[in-house]
């Protein structure tokens, strides 16, 4: 069934109620929503794409934007949502490897990314501002506001998205109509959605937790959005008292903690709060219930899969522990030999359920080696069912996350690949060579500093080697600190030994 039809059938029978009201005040009503997106598949329809065309989007946060995400997947094509700080260089790679059919950008980018999407064969670009302009909505303005769903499979093709490696190149995961429909659906039963629940959405709309989790769970309740462009604690205060459901990551809660304002009164309203996207420190865990008198719900998910696991809504949150797999899907932790780990041993994390996606777009050999011959996707992570996970003690069915087993960074909940800013380090003047890691960080959960060393004689300054990378790279990526080192430390066969440098400078 197509995703559309599945989010649909939450829809209120009140076409008038508001579906989204905005940080300034617009109000869109259910049939607002179902009008615009009609709009947008019809202008989508008359370009006359072939099945499997891709969409890709690269717009600021907008209710408009969302009407876009939903039209697309409702006209039957593929969509291909891009972080809005990427950059031309990366841009131009996710247009030549998706090969879009269609582009939609801001109208500020409109020179160099049509100039991007022109090499890479795409036919039609738009533009789409938050303030509610651009051709795009031009061009649907004077179309039919009614349009029948186009029929989907289970199997066909309703997102990709771009997942940072850590072998090389950024990877699609294609996701299917099944993968979110499916996953939707048990998340609106496992959290307790229920009638009347307002969602407090503060989270960007080009990944998998503003878009799939957040958004697809109040669409599929028939829940009122509260729509902040970003993370904005004042607007996040003031608009707490009026809504029951708020997702975010560790970042929205150190900074609420932070802010005088936020308080049991405030949040007195406030039934769940949601946290995934990068790992929530235990002490960030503890004063929030010691502050606001509920604990935060954690859970634990990837591009690839969406939600795997989550802490229950009723039962109990451990610190420190992602919690239980959600009902029909398969976790389980192995050792090298992939053989089941016991309670409190380490291994590497493999999942399976109706969520797990199709495959890497256009890399089958990749897509081979994530799996495990009998059908379990590796995860790279690693954890342990139970033990010690410093909020608590977890019982054996709860799982705890303990690192990974590459050397991906999560900061901020954005993924950050340390072999792409390395190769942009390596390739300054003066540069001999480089090594990226992630380090605890209050604020973002972990951030990226570069440690770096000169060639004989060079002298680097660090804060103009920042300001460089600035030009190059979306800013989540750049490095918050970067130390110039000597030398690095290397095992015997020569491999740079990242831990020592996480333990160095952790420490």
């Amino acid at each position: 069934m197509n995703l559309y039809s599945v989010l649909e059938k939450g829809f209120p029978k009140d076409k008038k109620a508001c579906a989204l009201e905005t940080h300034d005040g617009l109000y869109y009503s259910w049939g607002d929503l179902e009008a615009a997106t009609a709009k947008l598949s019809n202008l989508l329809a008359s370009l006359k794409l072939p099945k499997g065309a891709r969409v890709a989007v690269q717009v600021e946060k907008s209710p408009e934007a969302l009407f876009l995400y939903l039209a697309t997947i409702r006209a039957g094509y593929v969509y291909l949502p891009l972080n809005t700080a990427y950059q031309s260089a990366e841009i131009q790679y996710f247009l030549e490897n998706a090969e879009p059919a269609v582009v939609v950008c801001s109208s500020k980018n409109l020179s160099w990314v049509s100039a991007v999407a022109s090499k890479a064969g795409t036919k039609y670009v738009f533009t789409l501002d938050e303030n509610r302009t651009g051709t795009l909505l031009d061009s649907a303005s004077g179309l039919s506001d009614k349009f029948k769903t186009v029929p989907a499979k289970d199997d066909d093709l309703a997102a990709i998205l771009y997942t940072s490696g850590t072998t090389g190149r950024s990877k699609g995961a294609m996701l299917t109509h099944k993968n979110l429909g499916s996953n939707a659906q048990v998340l609106q039963k496992f959290w307790g959605w229920k009638k009347g629940d307002v969602l407090l959405h503060a989270l960007p709309i080009f990944h998998v937790h503003g878009l799939f989790v957040a958004a697809h769970g109040a669409l599929i309740n028939g829940s009122k959005m509260i729509w902040l462009p970003r993370l904005d604690t004042a607007q996040l205060l003031k608009h707490m008292p009026q809504s029951t459901v708020m997702m975010g990551v560790p970042t929205f809660y150190v900074r609420l903690l932070a802010d005088k304002g936020f308080t049991k009164k405030v949040a007195s309203n406030m039934r769940l709060f949601i946290s995934g996207s990068a790992p929530l420190l235990t002490e960030t865990f503890n004063t929030f219930k010691d502050v606001i008198g509920q604990p935060i719900l954690e859970r634990y998910g990837m591009s690839e899969t969406v939600m795997l696991v989550s802490n229950p809504y009723k039962g109990k949150r451990v610190g420190g522990s992602v919690g239980l797999p959600l009902p029909g899907v398969k976790v389980r932790v192995v050792d090298e030999d992939n053989k089941p780990c016991k309670v409190n041993e380490i291994g590497s994390i493999q999942v399976k359920g109706p969520n797990i996606f199709a495959g890497y777009w256009r890399m089958p050999e990749k897509t081979a080696e994530e799996f495990t011959k009998d059908g379990w996707f590796k995860t790279g992570d690693v954890g342990r069912w139970g033990g010690d996970a410093n909020g608590g003690k977890a019982p054996n069915d709860y799982l705890c996350i303990v690192g990974r087993s590459k050397d991906l960074i999560i900061s901020g909940g954005y993924n950050v690949y340390p072999k792409e800013i390395e190769s942009f380090i390596d390739d300054m003047p003066g540069v001999d060579e480089s090594a990226v890691i992630g380090i605890p960080h209050p604020d973002f959960g972990e951030a990226v500093m570069a440690v770096v060393v000169p060639k004989a004689g060079a002298k680097l300054n660090a804060e103009a080697m920042i300001a460089t990378l600035k030009t190059q790279i979306a800013n989540f990526k750049i490095p918050k600190r970067v130390e110039i080192v000597a030398d690095l430390p290397r095992n015997a066969m020569g491999k740079v030994q990242k831990n020592i440098l996480r333990q160095q400078y952790t420490a």
